[in-house]
């Protein structure tokens, strides 16, 4: 699981730099201001929990986390990235307002990741 968390934490922190990127450049012409804030939300958040993730990964290479929860992190920021991100994106490209609708559940997987994050803190031994 940590080749899995940490190598998902790399292409997602390398992809939210590029999002960025090309947010701030290519899109800046092409969308509305609100869309490209809605796009600038999405490749943050992607950033803050590649990185998050990245201390999951560090954290189950060490024998005293309890792995059971940080494994529940990590997939629950993976999740809620793809969710949450990933809705935020193609609503910015799209217009389609229900697919905002699909942010609150990443918003509740992202969430849930830092909450198992606490639980396998409280069980540092």
């Amino acid at each position: 699981m940590v080749r899995v968390f940490l190598t998902i934490a790399a292409l997602l922190g390398g992809s939210a730099v590029g999002f960025g990127a090309f947010g701030a450049h290519a899109l800046k012409e092409r969308l509305s201001e609100r869309s490209l804030e809605i796009f600038e939300t999405a490749a943050r958040y992607q950033m803050y929990h590649a990185l998050a993730l990245l201390l999951v990964g560090v954290l189950m290479s060490r024998s005293q986390v309890e792995e059971t929860f940080l494994t529940a992190s990590g997939w629950a920021f993976i999740v809620g990235v793809v969710l949450f991100c990933g809705s935020l994106y193609a609503l910015s490209f799209s217009g389609i307002n229900w697919l905002g609708a699909v942010a609150p559940l990443g918003g509740l997987a992202l969430m849930v990741g830092w909450a198992a994050i606490a639980v396998a803190a409280w069980s540092y031994k």
